[in-house]
């Protein structure tokens, strides 16, 4: 194995461990809290924005950094997107996200993380979310 395919590998590994604890850190494998957020009308629970707040200054600084370097460490090009524009099969998988984050309270960075407590529900949600992401591509082309 390459030293560049190994970097890549321990660095995602560890990115992944690292994004995995701060969900479980700041409460959101709890899908009570993420649907205290969507309950604005109710018990609205603002935990969830200043995560998203959190992450998003973190990112926006990091931004700034990385890009200014010629290539990434270990990459031959960085992976930005380009594309801009919102076609229908954006606005669908937009809308299929929103719902069943806001019916079962998870998305899948969390819900892998939370695999951990072993919950029931979690225990199921998972490799139902692993068979939509896997027909999602075959699904996509009736569209």
């Amino acid at each position: 194995m390459s030293h560049q395919k190994a970097g890549k590998l321990i660095s995602a590994l560890a990115s992944g461990i690292v994004f995995g604890l701060g969900m479980a850190v700041s409460g959101m494998t709890n899908t009570d809290r993420i649907q205290g957020f969507l309950d604005i009308a109710g018990q609205w629970d603002p935990t969830l924005a200043f995560v998203m707040g959190s992450g998003l200054l973190v990112t926006f600084i990091g931004y700034k950094f990385v890009l200014k370097n010629p290539t990434p460490l270990f990459a031959d090009t960085f992976a930005v997107p380009t594309r801009t524009d919102i076609d229908k099969a954006l606005l669908i998988g937009a809308i299929m996200f929103g719902t069943g984050w806001g019916l079962v309270g998870y998305c899948p960075g969390p819900a892998i993380a939370g695999l951990s407590y072993g919950y029931s529900s979690t225990l199921l949600f998972v490799p139902v979310m692993v068979l939509g992401l896997l027909l999602a591509k075959p699904l996509g082309k009736l569209l």
